[in-house]
C-alpha cells in the first residue's frame, strides 16, 4: 500500500473545495505545504476574525512555553495585549482594559530589561 503525503492530502482537499465552489459555497484555502499547514475560511470571514484565529496559535504557544524560557514573558504579554485589543475591536476599551494593558506593557519592559542585562553580562564576560 502506498503511503500518502501531506501534499497528496492537500490536492484531494482542493478537489473537494472545488466541488463546493461549484455549488456556490465560497471557501478560501491558504496553505504552507512546507510547514504542513492548511487553513480553510468560509465566506463570512473578516480580517479581525482571521487575526483572532491566528493569534490563538500564538496564545497557545505562550501558555505551553515554560516560564523559564527567556522569551516567554515577551510572548505571553504581547499576545495578551493583542488578544485584548482584538476582543474589543468593535467596542470601546474600558479603563480596566487599559489598566490591564498598561500592566502588561510594564511586564514587557521588565522582560526586555532582564534580557538586556543578560546580553550585557554575557558581552562583558566574552571580553
Amino acid at each position: 500500500m502506498t503511503e500518502l503525503s501531506f501534499s497528496d492530502f492537500y490536492k484531494s482537499l482542493i478537489d473537494l473545495v472545488k466541488t463546493f465552489e461549484e455549488k456556490d459555497t465560497i471557501l478560501k484555502v491558504e496553505e504552507d505545504l512546507a510547514l504542513n499547514i492548511i487553513r480553510i475560511f468560509g465566506e463570512g470571514i473578516d480580517s479581525v476574525s482571521r487575526a483572532k484565529n491566528g493569534l490563538e496559535e500564538v496564545v497557545e504557544l505562550s501558555y505551553t512555553t515554560a516560564e523559564h524560557h527567556p522569551y516567554w514573558a515577551l510572548l505571553y504579554n504581547s499576545s495578551h495585549i493583542s488578544k485584548s485589543i482584538l476582543e474589543k475591536w468593535n467596542d470601546e476599551l474600558t479603563e480596566e482594559d487599559l489598566s490591564e494593558i498598561r500592566w502588561m506593557i510594564s511586564e514587557l519592559e521588565n522582560s526586555c530589561n532582564k534580557l538586556k542585562n543578560k546580553v550585557e553580562s554575557q558581552d562583558s564576560r566574552d571580553k
